[in-house]
């Protein structure tokens, strides 16, 4: 009796083993991210956010040539892109993949809030840019657009450009960024940005041994996935605690942490304006 009921003992376990080992699979594969929507509160669906499994696959250290930091680039290595005072009382830092459909889903519920806040001085923000679709899905155009982005930045119109580049984000599939034409294209819907400096750093890829370093800090800095967000070291996306975040959230975590501050000097905003 034992013996015929072993191998099914055995089955069961091993069945038991695999659907756990899919189970985890999936729990590294996708990350399910839900904010609620209300009057003045304004959120994210349910969507998928991709995690760095893959985002070690452009290693700078097998890369030829040195990494060309963008011009006022900040922080460890000089790998952030600020935007806003450098003395304001608090640091949103913000880890972007400009292929992920879920970064410009954030972009574009909270871009006007974080424009306030750096305007007003409440925040500095201090963006961090991946390329871990390009290493899921294949493609290049989370890496061209990051360069185009830093390139963007030589000339100070990061912010603008990162605008315009979520605005126009083309399907998570399509590889639409990896084409330097494309991002040369959008780059007239920003005032003074294309220009032949502009145009031959775009196409020499001047800064990609800096975006493959920027990924790597990325993939080795324990982030699940991006958009990852920040303030002042703590993460607030999706939730911070046991909030969710929102518009009003947001503002409210940053005016709890600046109680007693003042703010920054004004300086640029996220929209470059």
């Amino acid at each position: 009796m034992s013996e015929n009921q072993e191998p099914k003992r055995a089955a069961r376990e091993r069945l038991a083993q695999q659907r756990e080992l899919d189970r985890a699979r999936e729990r590294r594969r996708r990350t399910l991210i839900v904010a609620t929507a209300v009057v003045g509160v304004l959120a994210l669906a349910a969507v998928v956010g991709l995690i760095a499994a893959n985002a070690g696959k452009d290693d700078p250290d097998t890369e030829a040539g040195p990494a060309v930091t963008p011009s006022g680039a900040t922080g460890k290595d000089g790998l952030a892109l600020q935007v806003g005072a450098d003395d304001a009382p608090s640091t949103l830092t913000i880890w972007e993949d400009f292929r992920c459909p879920v970064c410009a889903q954030f972009e574009n519920a909270f871009r006007d809030t974080i424009t306030d806040l750096a305007r007003s001085g409440q925040i500095k923000v201090e963006y961090h840019l991946a390329t871990i679709i390009d290493g899921n899905l294949g493609g290049s155009g989370s890496l061209r657009a990051a360069n185009a982005a830093a390139c963007a930045q030589d000339v100070g119109r990061f912010a603008p450009y990162h605008d315009v580049l979520y605005r126009n984000q083309p399907a998570e599939t399509d590889d639409a960024f990896g084409r330097n034409s494309k991002l040369i294209e959008l780059a007239r819907g920003v005032d003074g940005l294309d220009t032949p400096a502009f145009r031959g750093c775009v196409e020499d890829g001047t800064h990609d041994s800096w975006v493959r370093k920027s990924n790597k800090a990325f993939s080795e800095g324990g982030f699940q996935g991006t958009p990852t967000a920040l303030l002042n070291g703590e993460s607030v996306f999706p939730k911070k605690g046991d909030e969710q975040i929102s518009v009003a959230n947001l503002k409210k975590w940053v005016a709890d942490a600046n109680k007693g501050k003042k703010p920054g000097t004004v300086g640029a905003s996220p929209s470059g304006s």
